[in-house]
């Protein structure tokens, strides 16, 4: 399962979909929804224990994950656009929210992450600024430098336009005002 290739491929889910999973503190899925399994092309079996990065895209840049772990890490939510790879290879867009989540004594257990249909109109925008931070990237042989250069270049695009990571990707959308129901997604 780890040598899977591109296929270059988009599939799609419904704009009413939620993809649910949940992991541990280490990043091991202990809960994938139907719909996360049925786009991923995994059974639940093939899931449960597995890291999340099962379905990493070559294509996703690592620092938006590492800015990911690092804001859940403090316990905070984020949202993020994240293009993963099904089984097959196919790649699939989402907007993810990733929480904390807690047992009922408060103690931080692992995280939730609620993924859906990514805003159409912000995906150009996505897609140009994850090609240059992945291109990057690949200038460095040291994946620590490498994630350390792209970093820099988000943070001074957010400096560049004096907003925070969410008021940037929020400010990706004209439809993040409307909701889902104004997004005119097709199912």
């Amino acid at each position: 399962m780890t040598n899977i290739v591109p296929s270059g491929r988009e599939i799609h889910f419904g704009k009413e979909d939620i993809i649910v999973s949940k992991t541990d503190l280490k990043g091991r899925i202990t809960y994938a929804n139907h719909i996360f399994r049925q786009v991923a092309g995994y059974s639940e079996a093939e899931l449960i224990g597995k890291p999340h990065n099962l379905i990493r895209h070559p294509d996703m840049p690592a620092c938006v994950f590492q800015l990911l772990w690092d804001t859940v890490g403090q316990r905070q939510e984020i949202f993020a656009y994240v293009v993963n790879m099904a089984r097959n290879g196919d790649h699939y867009w989402v907007f993810a929210h990733v929480t904390p989540s807690y047992d009922l004594a408060g103690n931080h257990i692992g995280y939730h992450s609620n993924r859906r249909c990514p805003y159409p109109d912000a995906l150009p925008a996505v897609k140009g600024l994850y090609a240059q931070l992945c291109e990057e990237e690949r200038k460095h042989s040291n994946r620590k430098q490498a994630i350390q250069a792209s970093t820099r270049m988000v943070q001074d695009l957010l400096r560049q336009q004096g907003k925070t990571y969410g008021e940037f990707v929020f400010g990706l959308s004209k439809c993040t005002a409307l909701g889902y129901e104004g997004m005119g997604v097709a199912a």
